[in-house]
């Protein structure tokens, strides 16, 4: 794994303890974001911090209505469209996930099927950010999951923060699960998972999009990493549970801010937005697996 860096963009981090900087941890970590930012600067020099729009994140909704059954918004894909070109999300009744990449919104089907996102779908749940490269690392050797998620977490300036990610490159496993529309009355989000749709692809290029988040947002939205797949053919992706990435680039874009746009249907302001341990209910419906999973493989 390389990492390389430049001047770092201190004028976005406005969540950083500045006291923390004067530690040698602190020092350390900061060396490692300052060698990303060059690096970014260095192939993207047009992504600057100029464009407005940039900084943000606008996320419909709250994981916290999902988890409990929230499945139909109000929000259509036009009007999510309009504040992101990067992000994930899911659409009414749970029918799959969305990723957007490039300014391309594409939905996961739960049959393995890749299709665009009508723009008048509507969602219960998306998080969207225009997307400009503040820091790369590059990944020369094999690298599983948790170790990615490790050195992202070392390289950052802040824990408190948002970041946008997206990985590109070749994987040697991917493992993806896809929700299956769902049916009234909905049941919570981690019942939908005894039958969501899971596959391992093998061999197989292609891009990881989502977010980390903070601690403290957790419920508002995962804290975490959230992340969806999608491949370089556009025909097959889904939520990540887990995977192998050979060789690629990560690229992060820090964002300072969180927008919510809350639903004003019945479904999410009558569940029961309760749960005894929301951050475990997160746990198991973000990254639980079920047994013998759909495996395939695809050719780079």
């Amino acid at each position: 794994m390389t990492r390389s860096t430049g001047p770092s963009d201190t004028t976005r981090d406005t969540t950083r303890d500045t006291t923390r900087d004067s530690t040698g941890t602190s020092a350390g970590v900061q060396t490692c974001w300052e060698l990303a930012v060059s690096l970014a600067a260095h192939h993207a020099p047009h992504a600057t911090r100029s464009d407005p729009r940039s900084g943000d994140i606008f996320q419909v909704s709250t994981v916290r209505a999902l988890l409990a059954g929230s499945f139909d918004g109000d929000t259509p894909y036009a009007e999510v469209m309009c504040h992101g070109d990067f992000g994930v999300g899911t659409f009414n009744a749970l029918d799959g996930e969305m990723a957007a990449l490039d300014g391309h919104f594409y939905h996961l089907h739960s049959d393995g099927s890749v299709g665009d996102v009508d723009p008048t779908d509507l969602t219960p749940f998306a998080a969207v950010c225009f997307f400009r490269a503040d820091a790369e690392i590059d990944i020369e050797s094999p690298c599983s999951r948790s170790d990615l998620f490790a050195l992202v977490d070392a390289t950052i300036p802040s824990s408190d923060t948002f970041y946008a990610i997206r990985i590109d490159g070749l994987f040697g496993a991917v493992t993806t699960r896809t929700a299956v529309r769902q049916t009234r009355p909905y049941p919570r989000l981690v019942e939908t998972t005894k039958s969501q749709v899971e596959r391992t692809v093998q061999d197989v290029r292609g891009t990881v999009v989502g977010f980390r988040s903070p601690q403290y947002a957790q419920g508002k939205t995962v804290a975490g990493y959230h992340l969806h797949f999608l491949d370089d053919s556009r025909t097959l992706g889904g939520h990540v549970l887990d995977f192998q990435l050979e060789r690629g680039r990560i690229t992060l874009d820090q964002n300072t801010d969180l927008h919510l746009q809350l639903a004003t249907t019945a479904g999410p302001l009558g569940v029961d937005m309760v749960a005894a341990d929301v951050a475990a209910e997160i746990e198991r419906s973000e990254n639980s697996t079920r047994a013998a999973p759909n495996r395939t493989s695809h050719a780079p």
